[in-house]
């Protein structure tokens, strides 16, 4: 298991992106949209490889609470071997599920727990590789 970033939930991507990378030196690594319309873009510290996650919701996504200053840590993300195996072992520790596990574009297994404060804890694996068989010797 790893701790892999931190999801922060910005009202402008563009402004956010220009602090954080001329600002402050983060580089970006990649960015996407989710399957429920929201836009992500992660970001990399080039000297300690810690990762930043942008998130910016549609005004009618779920996901689009009233922004609070200061209360806009979105989530923390873990890659754990099995997401599906991690969640269903923190709800049976007494952890609510924000999010069942789901599929997302067919690679990873995706699911939200809430900590014991309350904050959003996201537990994702990658889809196991399929198993074609004996592997052919050397």
């Amino acid at each position: 298991m790893s701790l892999t970033y931190t999801g922060l939930r910005v009202t402008d991507l563009s402004r956010s992106i220009r602090f954080y990378c001329e600002g402050l030196g983060l580089v970006e690594k990649g960015r996407g949209t989710m399957s429920h319309g929201g836009t992500f873009v992660g970001l990399r510290d080039p000297e300690s490889h810690a990762e930043l996650e942008l998130n910016l919701y549609p005004s009618d996504s779920r996901f689009a609470v009233p922004y609070t200053p200061g209360e806009g840590l979105d989530h923390l993300g873990f890659d754990v071997a099995d997401a599906r195996a991690t969640i269903e072992k923190l709800r049976a520790m007494g952890a609510k599920v924000a999010i069942e596990p789901w599929l997302e574009a067919g690679r990873y297994w995706i699911g939200f727990v809430e900590d014991p404060d309350g904050n959003w804890v996201e537990i994702e694996s990658p889809v196991a590789p399929a198993v074609s068989g004996p592997s052919a010797p050397s």
